[in-house]
């Protein structure tokens, strides 16, 4: 019997941002996602929560221009995708709209589609839920990115080995 705690996934992802307004445009248009309510403090807007209408984690802004800019870059969480099917639509749909991004990859597990940066340039990145690998079989990984490149060519060329 686990003495672990009982938790119920994620409930919600925060970030800072330096516009209220663009932000909440941007993961709209981008993302989908709807705004679900506004925060005030002192009668001074200072947060915005949104909800996704598709399963993606409910999304929380906060007005936070310093240390927007000190965490851009960052990558603070990745957004499940169901499959490989969905996240090459995804990135179909984010290229379409004119978002620089660096495709679909082979990932440890599934696919990932990382580099797509938000308007403070948080990156947000998308890992499907779906897995090519049994992760119980890969207890360590070790340069994650050259590993995915090699499974990457020996899927596109799997007559020749992966050396």
């Amino acid at each position: 019997m686990s003495t672990a705690p009982v938790l119920a996934g994620v409930h919600h992802l925060k970030l800072p941002v330096s516009d209220l307004d663009r932000s909440l445009a941007w993961y709209a248009t981008r993302l989908g996602y709807r705004k679900e309510q506004d925060w005030f403090d002192d009668g001074v807007r200072t947060g915005i929560g949104m909800t996704h209408p598709a399963g993606g984690p409910g999304l929380a802004l906060r007005l936070d221009p310093e240390r927007a800019r000190s965490s851009a870059g960052f990558d603070f969480f990745a957004i499940g995708v169901p499959d490989e099917t969905a996240i090459r639509a995804l990135a179909g749909r984010l290229t379409a709209l004119g978002e620089q991004h660096a495709g679909v990859h082979l990932a440890t597990f599934g696919w990932i589609l990382p580099l797509l940066h938000d308007p403070d340039g948080h990156e947000v990145r998308f890992y499907t839920t779906e897995h090519h690998t049994d992760s119980t079989s890969v207890p360590e990984v070790h340069d994650a990115v050259r590993t995915a490149a090699r499974g990457e060519a020996a899927r596109a060329h799997p007559d020749q080995g992966t050396g």
